[in-house]
């Protein structure tokens, strides 16, 4: 095992004891998982949910969400943000799956290895690497890692990937450093962190318990200390 692999687990051993095994809703049919994932993107939690409710409630089945009108679906997806963008893009996702696969279930995936199941995810417009990497850890129970960008931050800073990698490199390049047992809980409590503790505006280095492991908590509680 490398010296960044071994931080990576030192990471997550350090999270669990921390903040404990980490438990995140039910979960959803992957083409449920997919829309609320699409739906969450420049937005936060709450409002992503209330958008993919509000859906629910609107069009009670996928298909109808596929056949309704455009303008239907960006009104019910309002409150969810840039709907006029993640309206035609759910919509046109859910097309082509069914014309694919003649169905919107998606559960044959887990019949793949991970990499297949990403590809065949991604190759949909509007589905990255993360959207594909949620859907297939908290709905098909594959071993991915999903990279948002609380993830990306953390992860940047604590020295776990270069600087110039980019999120979509930063994907399979961390699910090499943590070992794929931790990657729900790893994923779920590094969020954490970087809303509560290591955030975008200021990382509250003094709070971490990840501090000793950080590059650059280390440089930030030394210079607080000099000022």
């Amino acid at each position: 095992m490398s010296k960044l692999a071994q931080r990576a687990v030192k990471v997550h051993e350090k999270l669990l004891d921390f903040y404990g095994e980490p438990i995140w809703r039910n979960p959803l049919p992957a083409i449920d998982e997919l829309v609320s994932t699409i739906l969450s993107q420049n937005t936060n939690d709450v409002n992503r949910d209330r958008g993919f409710d509000a859906l629910r409630e609107k069009f009670p089945t996928w298909e109808e969400v596929r056949d309704a009108n455009a303008d239907d679906v960006i009104d019910a997806i309002r409150v969810a943000g840039l709907a006029n963008q993640k309206g035609p893009r759910i919509q046109q996702v859910l097309k082509a799956i069914t014309k694919e696969r003649g169905n919107l279930d998606l559960s044959f995936l887990k019949e793949m290895s991970v990499d297949e199941a990403r590809n065949w995810l991604t190759k949909f417009n509007g589905v990255g690497p993360k959207t594909a990497a949620i859907v297939l850890c908290f709905s098909l129970d594959m071993p991915a890692f999903p990279v948002d960008t609380h993830v990306f931050r953390v992860t940047g800073r604590i020295g776990l990937h270069p600087e110039r990698m980019s999120v979509e490199q930063a994907h399979p390049h961390l699910e090499s450093l943590f070992p794929p047992e931790t990657y729900y809980a790893g994923h779920l409590n590094i969020i954490r962190l970087g809303r509560e503790i290591c955030t975008a505006r200021k990382a509250m280095c003094e709070k971490c318990p990840l501090v000793k492991l950080c590059d650059f908590g280390k440089t930030t509680m030394s210079l607080r200390a000099r000022a």
